[in-house]
């Protein structure tokens, strides 16, 4: 259960993949999956469930958190520039059940995001479509259980559009993330400019609220903000959606860093200016249970047009994170099966060295997922998966420095303050998952005793061992 792969049998399995990603491929990739739909619905979501105006303070210390944990994929996606990012690495330096502990964890991230952006997308296209008279009936246009709902048959509809962009060739896909990323980025620059113009200090005071229970959990206090800080955390998954690729990035020694980096430091900065801007314009109660604060806050300084236009950009937006997930799933799953973990069908590549097969598992997955949750609810559930392999990385660090230069490549890219810097993200880390509500950790622990069948049942039978 514990054997221990070695790194040149990934060197060799994923030599076939085209090496296309550059630099700039990589931040737009981290860019567009960090700045996605959690920009657009957060922070509203955030501040009028637990911490009000300083909403800001959370997303400024879940950006110190991530910072730190991506400085430890920096260097661990330098050394191993393999398919599959954690997953592949806990391979190498704990082995195969570790391994595949932290890969299930990692499945439920790209499966769950992917569902938690589909959500987004819908939530925001809805009023879109409504102002120009295109109604959805309501059991079509809400999940399960939602607002008299049975599925989101536009969430079914978009997820079939991402897979089917995701299958075809890679540098077309990156080149449409590219572009789409510029206008993402115009869009968040135009909210912000607009929406200073009517900030009104008032709604900022008090900052910290005074702290109380709810329903939801913590309100009000540094209780509050550490509550946000563990539902915002989901606002910082796309520099792991970067790793995943690795084996597909041009010189991934400097590559990685720079686009793991880079992109996270970018969409930090994106964050704080969106999250002040909402919160000056509106009092953070208005943005209670809606998954389109941006488009209130415009609508209500007067700005109907530019609330669309936003909007509409937003939308289209958030694509840039579903092609992510999509992409980064799919090379998980892809991972899964090149070790015989899953099925061979699911690493059998196309004529566009494309695991199509593995896009389609994962689109049919969050077609099912994306149509029936509710999206605070796969808000707080794609946290967990994320953080625990965080916490696995954090520690395996440690174990990685010991074979540096030896087995494994001196990679141009080390964690400035070691040792200090990954215990830190360990413990951070470790605090995050703990501040989870507990219907996540629930549905976690369910997720992770179904991967530990399915390991026992198929995975360690067929696995291929090297």
């Amino acid at each position: 259960m514990f054997f221990r792969q070695p790194p040149e049998k990934y060197e060799l399995k994923d030599g076939h993949l085209k090496r296309s990603l550059r630099v700039k491929d990589l931040l737009s990739l981290g860019i567009g999956m960090i700045v996605s739909t959690s920009i657009f619905t957060l922070p509203g979501e955030v501040a009028a469930m637990h911490t009000g105006p300083a909403v800001i303070i959370s997303f400024i210390l879940a950006a110190i958190v991530a910072g730190m944990v991506a400085l430890v994929y920096a260097e661990m996606s330098a050394a191993m520039p393999f398919a599959g990012s954690a997953y592949t690495w806990i391979n190498v330096i704990f082995g195969e059940l570790p391994g595949w502990v932290v890969g299930w964890a990692l499945l439920a991230e790209y499966i769950i995001g992917l569902s938690f952006v589909i959500s987004g997308i819908s939530s925001n296209l809805k009023p879109i479509l409504a102002s120009i008279g295109i109604k959805i009936p309501t059991f079509l246009a809400n999940p399960l259980g939602q607002k008299g709902g049975i599925l989101d048959i536009l969430a079914i509809i978009i997820v079939l559009i991402v897979g089917s962009l995701v299958s075809k060739n890679l540098s077309k896909v990156t080149l449409v993330e590219n572009i789409l990323v510029v206008l993402k980025i115009f869009a968040i620059i135009l909210f912000v400019t607009v929406g200073a113009t009517a900030i009104h200090l008032s709604n900022f005071h008090p900052f910290i609220p005074a702290y109380h229970a709810t329903t939801n959990g913590a309100f009000g206090g540094w209780q509050g903000i550490y509550a946000g800080v563990s539902m915002i955390f989901v606002s910082y998954l796309g520099f792991d959606a970067i790793a995943a690729n690795s084996a597909e990035a041009i010189e991934p020694q400097k590559t990685m860093p720079r686009g793991i980096i880079g992109s996270l430091a970018i969409a930090s900065i994106f964050f704080i200016a969106v999250s002040s801007v909402l919160i000056g314009v509106l009092p953070y109660q208005k943005y209670a249970a809606s998954a389109e604060p941006i488009g209130i806050a415009l609508r209500a300084i007067h700005h109907p047009l530019i609330a669309t236009i936003v909007q509409l950009i937003a939308v289209f937006g958030m694509f840039t994170a579903a092609i992510g997930f999509m992409l980064s799933g799919s090379r998980l799953i892809y991972s899964f099966s090149r070790d015989g973990m899953l099925p061979k069908m699911f690493s059998k590549l196309d004529c566009n060295k494309q695991p199509k097969n593995s896009v389609i598992l994962i689109t049919t997955i969050v077609v099912i997922i994306s149509s029936v949750l509710p999206f605070s609810f796969l808000s707080q559930l794609v946290s967990a998966g994320t953080i625990i392999a965080f916490i696995f990385v954090s520690v395996g660090l440690f174990f990685l420095r010991k074979r540096e230069g030896k087995d494994i490549p001196e990679p141009a890219f080390k964690v400035p303050a070691y040792p200090l810097l990954p215990i830190l993200s360990f413990i951070f880390s470790l605090l995050v998952f703990i501040g989870l509500d507990h219907a996540a950790k629930l549905y976690t622990l369910i997720w992770f005793i179904l991967g530990i069948v399915v390991y026992f049942i198929y995975g360690i039978k067929h696995a291929i061992r090297e």
